[in-house]
This record gives C-alpha cells, structure tokens and sequence, in this order.
C-alpha cells in the first residue's frame, strides 16, 4: 500500500486519507484482529486452566475441555469485538448522516485495534507473571452436589491476592488502550464515514466511554 503503519500511532488522520483513498482491502485489518485473537487466546488460556483445575475433580476431567471453550470464546472474541465496534459506530453514524460502507467502516476499526493488540500482549506478559502465583482452592468430587462449595471457590479464587493483581492490571490496560484505540477510530470513522471531525468523536465517544465505565465499576467490584 506504501502505507507506513507508524502513521497510524502518531498521525491517524495523515494515515487513514491515504489508506481508505485507496480500494476498501481488509487484508492487513483482518491480520491486525488475528494477531489480537491470537494474544486474547493465550490469556484465555492461562485463565482457563485455572478454573479447569479446580474445577477438575467435580466435572472428571472434564477439564481440558474448559480450557479448551475458553481459548476458543477468547480467540473468536475478538473478531466480535471487531464486529461490534465497527457496527455501533456505524449505526451512530447514520444519525450524522454518514455515507461510506460497512466494509470500509470495519477496515477502519480493524487498523485502529492495533493499540488493543498491544495491550494484549501486555495482559498475556502479566498473565505468565501473576497466574502461576494464584492458590487453586482445594474441591473434591463431593463439591459436585453442592453448588455453595463451588461459588465459595470461585470466590476465593477470584479473590486470591495473584488474582486481584492480575484482574487489576487487566482492566486497566483494556481501559488504555481502548482509550488510543478510540483516538484512532475517530479519525478513521471520519474518513470511512465522510463526517466532521466533531461528529465522528462523538461516534466514538459515546459507546467507548459507556464501555470505560463498565469496566471501571468491575475493577471497582475486584
């Protein structure tokens, strides 16, 4: 594309003139989600196989299975999220009267995941770090008759000081980096969508900020 994806961290705006004034390609934003997906899906894994071990012994080793639904709810996730993101801007931008397509609209949210996959990786960094630190309560097949032993667990597990820390860390570096992804989404919904500067922030805006206080009042619960 002789397209310089450096542009993209410090000059969204120069960036997404010259990409989206090409042939809408979703080839590089397609490989850009793959990369976090692949991030997502290591993390997922990390997690997993601590609910897997401990839940071992009540579902018979069945826990490989978790790990597995984990990995694969985290992997295709994040071609959801992609999905997503690229949907609601869309939608609020009819409101402002927006005229690119939906494909060109995900081209642009597709390049601007690129802080998230950084994010990412850091949450798996974190993850090797702080999981292997975590104390796996204690369940025996007779938890599988009562469910108040497994919620005890869970509970206890969640709030594992290694946990907590590695919960923390997560949701914080979600919250950052959305928060630069969203600053180059508003430059791309602008281009994607044919909008004003001040219209496609608020595109952006609204349901990233719903977002960050969603996850701020779950680190609040931690």
């Amino acid at each position: 594309m002789g397209i310089k994806l450096a542009d993209l961290m410090i000059n969204p705006g120069r960036f997404f003139q010259q990409s989206l004034g090409e042939k809408e390609e979703l080839k590089v934003p397609g490989l850009i989600i793959l990369a976090g997906a692949l991030a997502a899906a290591v993390s997922g894994y990390c997690a997993g196989s601590l609910s897997a071990r401990m839940m071992d012994p009540v579902l018979q080793g069945m826990g490989p299975v978790i790990v597995a639904i984990t990995v694969v709810a985290t992997f295709f996730g994040t071609f959801v999220a992609w999905v997503v993101w690229a949907g609601v801007f869309f939608l609020i931008s009819k409101i402002f009267g927006g005229t690119g397509s939906f494909s060109r609209c995900l081209e642009a949210v597709g390049y601007g995941f690129v802080p998230q996959v950084i994010g990412m990786v850091i949450t798996v960094a974190a993850a090797l770090v702080y999981l292997p630190k975590v104390t796996i309560p204690a369940l025996t097949s007779a938890a599988a008759g009562d469910p108040q032993m497994v919620r005890d667990a869970t509970v206890a597990l969640m709030h594992d000081p290694a946990m907590v820390t590695f919960t923390e860390i997560a949701v914080l570096v979600s919250i950052v980096f959305l928060l630069w992804s969203a600053t180059i989404w508003i430059f791309g919904i602008k281009q994607a969508r044919g909008l004003s500067l001040k219209n496609a922030a608020i595109c952006v805006s609204i349901p990233v900020i719903l977002y960050v206080i969603f996850q701020a009042y779950n680190l609040a619960g931690v």
